[in-house]
């Protein structure tokens, strides 16, 4: 039997974050969403005591397209989660899907030094576990 290998969060985390104000509008968001290729982007701290927040596709389509209001005028601040749960780089997959699971979410920053180093979702959870080889 194949001893399983222990696969961290920053073995599969996305390093590449995309950090906006939470004062750019909707519209602009998608923009720099379909020009870095992301589907989450992070929401700047305010001050040094404030929290992370994220703005995720869904967000977006539940809070302002599904409600037929216009993406220029709405700020990302009106639809963004603040604050949100954060992971470490060194948890184990399978302890951040379970958190995922247990808190109803699907997207986590990384979290080291109190800075975001990356971003992780369920579909980067999954893809990392596989053992394809």
């Amino acid at each position: 039997m194949k001893e399983r290998k222990e696969i961290s969060v920053r073995d599969v985390m996305r390093d590449e974050v995309t950090e906006v104000e939470g004062s750019i509008d909707v519209m602009e968001a998608m923009r720099i969403m379909k020009r870095v290729g992301a589907t989450c982007l992070i929401v700047k701290k305010r001050k040094k005591q404030d929290e992370y927040g994220m703005v995720l596709f869904s967000d977006i389509a539940k809070q302002v397209i599904a409600k037929d209001r216009a993406p220029e005028r709405v700020n990302v601040f009106e639809i963004m989660a603040k604050p949100v749960i954060a992971v470490r780089p060194d948890m184990s997959i399978r302890h951040c899907a379970r958190l995922f699971e247990q808190f109803g979410i699907s997207h986590a920053p990384v979290l080291e030094d109190e800075r975001v180093i990356g971003i992780v979702s369920y579909y980067l959870l999954v893809l990392g576990g596989l053992d394809l080889d």
